[in-house]
């Protein structure tokens, strides 16, 4: 392991912002022209997960979904570059002359379970901020990921940096074992972040064993509280939308709120979900759960203060909404629900780096230390300070 660390480290190529949007739309152009080649080898992840697994959806691939990787990989590309932007700058009373300008972190790691997406997004997105990365994908999309890191090394292999070396060694793929796990969580030195993708389990456990820095992602338990002010239709729509479009990923809704005075409404808000969602009616077992699965808790509020209290004690701070035509209710619940992302009368199936029109994203951020909600371009970035003297001393 220590080689391709090692390697990757190392791998500091110099390409200038327009060389690397073309080598973007290379790569998105190879997803599509050998679409065939990656379905095949998802197909042999495929046959060993059951159908009925809700990971399943995230571990396979179509046709339909390599172009809409390859569209926001081209989507990326035609994005500025994060880097070398000037933040703060100022000159001391002494003459010295400070800056703060963006910079690469430098190698990333990224865990993730069977989301063979999660390869090319991670690489676009570090590509194009000056990153190199390192990936461990789960042993149920092995045959997926490495389909995907060859095609990304082919690519680069005809490229060359300024200094006449090939690219190729900017990404890397790691076994899908425990131990390639242990390695990356141990590499100081030589990893400067690490970031996990995937349930709870997998971030709980990078957190708590890594040496590295991580920043948390992913895990989501996601809420919507139906007011006593909701239109009803609209509260149709979003629920439906927010549980059932992709029931498998973290900004799927797993519990919904209703105010005490639309129980009457609640037949008739949980229609266009019946006979495909089983509901869980006030069952507190089950209010810390994600579930990833066509599965949600039903839990009636005495009031907004109600719905407010149990989103701080069972959420994870990944996306929150609430369906209102009350405007002081949703800016209230919008200042005080601590969340990455608080909707008022929208699904938070669009907490997506796509949807929020940054290409794509390495993970949906739930903690408050640096980046926060989904993480793309920017928050693929940390500064450094310039400072320019004449000749000045320290008293």
């Amino acid at each position: 392991m220590k080689e391709i660390f090692e390697r990757v480290k190392n791998a500091r190529v110099n390409i200038p912002d327009d060389e690397r949007n073309e080598i973007l739309r290379a790569v998105a152009d190879a997803i599509v022209e050998r679409s065939d080649e990656l379905l095949a080898e998802n197909a042999k992840d495929l046959a060993l997960m059951d159908r009925e697994n809700p990971l399943y959806d995230r571990l396979q691939l179509t046709r339909e979904r390599l172009e809409g990787i390859a569209s926001d990989m081209r989507h990326v590309a035609e994005l500025p570059s994060p880097l070398g932007i000037i933040t703060k700058a100022h000159t001391l009373d002494n003459g010295l002359r400070l800056c703060r300008v963006s910079v690469p972190f430098g190698v990333i790691g990224v865990v993730y379970e069977a989301r063979p997406n999660v390869t090319f997004d991670v690489f676009s997105l570090c590509f194009k901020s000056g990153n190199n990365c390192i990936l461990k994908g789960g042993k149920d999309a092995d045959n997926s990921n490495r389909a995907a890191v060859g095609l990304i090394k082919d690519v680069l292999s005809k490229v060359r940096g300024n200094g006449g070396a090939a690219v190729r060694d900017v990404v890397e793929l790691l076994p899908a074992t425990h131990e390639a796990t242990a390695e990356m969580l141990n590499a100081v030195g030589y990893i400067d972040v690490c970031i996990p993708r995937g349930g709870r389990r997998l971030i709980d456990f990078v957190r708590d064993n890594a040496r590295v820095p991580v920043i948390e992602t992913g895990a989501g338990v996601v809420h919507a509280y139906f007011d006593k002010d909701g239109d009803l239709e609209m509260g149709k729509k979003i629920v439906n939308n927010a549980k059932t479009r992709r029931v498998s990923v973290c900004n799927a809704l797993d519990t919904l709120l209703v105010h005490k005075d639309r129980v009457g409404d609640l037949d008739a808000l949980l229609a266009p979900m019946q006979g495909r969602v089983e509901f869980f009616m006030n069952d507190e077992s089950r209010y810390d759960t994600e579930f990833m699965d066509y599965k949600m808790n039903v839990v009636i509020v005495d009031s907004i203060d109600d719905a407010i209290a149990h989103i701080r004690k069972h959420g994870s701070g990944h996306s929150e909404a609430i369906i209102t035509q009350n405007e002081e209710a949703a800016r209230r619940f919008q200042r005080e629900v601590d969340a990455a992302c608080v909707y008022w009368n929208a699904p938070t199936s669009f907490t997506d780096g796509a949807q929020f029109g940054l290409g794509a994203e390495i993970g949906i951020s739930t903690q408050k230390l640096g980046p926060r909600g989904p993480m793309a371009l920017e928050e693929m970035t940390t500064y450094k300070w310039l400072i320019e003297g004449e000749g000045q001393i320290r008293k």
